[in-house]
């Protein structure tokens, strides 16, 4: 068993019972889907999913993001999200005029980054998906972002995310572990993602990752590191690089940002974390206590560094940041062992089996 939190060990020790029942109760939602009791929907349109089987971070928004990249000069791509901690309910269509308040953090992050892209948000995707295809019906490939557990739509192509620092193999059941689906579940994908395995993997270690997921037969799996771009500024855009005569204010508030903080303590002189919990609503205190934070380095070559998904939700504080050194560090997936155009093949390859038999 696989604890990410060594502190909480103790704690989560003592609601092995829940985890028990937790367990019971998603084996017994998974057997009425499986057996029919409950529907899934199909919808006559490529749909992809990529999801996980655990709580926090596997890195499924840079995926989301790398599938726009390969998809949108060829296809009208929409992504649907839950919009997770957004302060609205219902289904929402991104526009000029929304926030992360609004639509939630990481569509957000998709609308900012892919405007030409649908980015659209509701609870229940049964229901926001002809909302979208209402909204936008020259869509003709959905991605629905974090939804592999949730099991009302019946998606064309699923992609599991697995982190290799806790393999969904080696993970227990909330609230003792991570797990928020039966491991068995696996076997819905059809492609299986290793992400944030470090570069340096050998053809050895993932044979035997390979062996231990136990794939059924057709069942792609790949691996991915994290590749991070060229910091950039929050207001100007000016790009500026990290370096080891730099020191690092880190203002993150992320599901897992242990790959984070290890690139800056090999890129940077030094680094200093201020943490936020996952999703975290910044408030203007938190900017105060950051520029404080900030000041307090007596360093002259010294910035504030903070991610993607943090950047929208201290968009709000445009004005106060503009003469702040904060820049924001750009990651994606770097698949490993040139695989990437084999993933990207299987998933047009997809799309166009799917319009071909419509």
């Amino acid at each position: 068993m696989n604890f990410n939190f060594p502190l909480l060990r103790p704690i989560r020790v003592l609601l092995f019972p829940f985890s028990i029942v937790y367990k019971l109760i998603i084996t017994i939602r998974n057997w009425m889907y499986d057996k029919h009791i409950i529907q899934s929907t199909s919808f006559n349109m490529p749909v992809i999913c990529v999801g996980n089987l655990v709580v926090g971070g596997t890195g499924k928004s840079p995926m989301v993001e790398l599938l726009i990249t390969m998809l949108k000069n060829n296809f009208k791509v929409a992504i649907l999200s839950r919009g997770y901690k957004r302060k609205t309910r219902g289904y929402a269509l991104a526009t000029n005029l929304s926030t992360a308040l609004d639509i939630g953090d990481e569509p957000m992050q998709f609308h900012s980054k892919f405007p030409d892209v649908a980015v659209a948000v509701g609870e229940e995707r049964i229901v926001a998906i002809p909302q979208l295809l209402h909204d936008r019906p020259d869509t003709n490939v959905i991605i629905l972002d974090d939804a592999f557990q949730h099991r009302s739509v019946n998606a064309g192509l699923n992609i599991l995310l697995t982190d290799y620092n806790n393999l969904f193999t080696r993970d227990w059941y909330l609230p003792t572990g991570d797990l928020r689906d039966e491991k068995r579940s696996y076997k819905r994908a059809e492609m299986i993602v290793v992400t944030k395995c470090p570069e340096e993997l050998s053809q050895d270690e993932k044979s035997e990752i390979i062996n231990e997921i136990k794939p059924t037969e057709g069942q792609q799996v790949f691996f991915s590191s994290i590749r991070y771009g060229m910091p950039y500024h929050m207001v100007t855009k000016s790009t500026r690089a990290i370096n080891n005569h730099t020191e690092v204010l880190l203002v993150t508030g992320i599901a897992d940002p242990r790959p984070l903080k290890k690139y800056l303590q090999e890129k940077s002189k030094t680094y200093y974390q201020q943490s936020y919990n996952d999703h975290h609503i910044f408030l203007i205190d938190d900017l105060r206590e950051i520029i404080k934070r900030f000041n307090a380095i007596s360093h002259k070559n010294k910035i504030i560094i903070t991610t993607e998904k943090d950047a929208v939700r201290l968009e709000k504080f445009h004005n106060e940041l503009t003469g702040l050194p904060i820049y924001v560090l750009p990651i994606e997936p770097e698949f490993l062992f040139g695989e990437k155009q084999h993933f990207a093949d299987l998933i047009v390859t997809f799309i166009t089996n799917f319009n071909n038999q419509s």
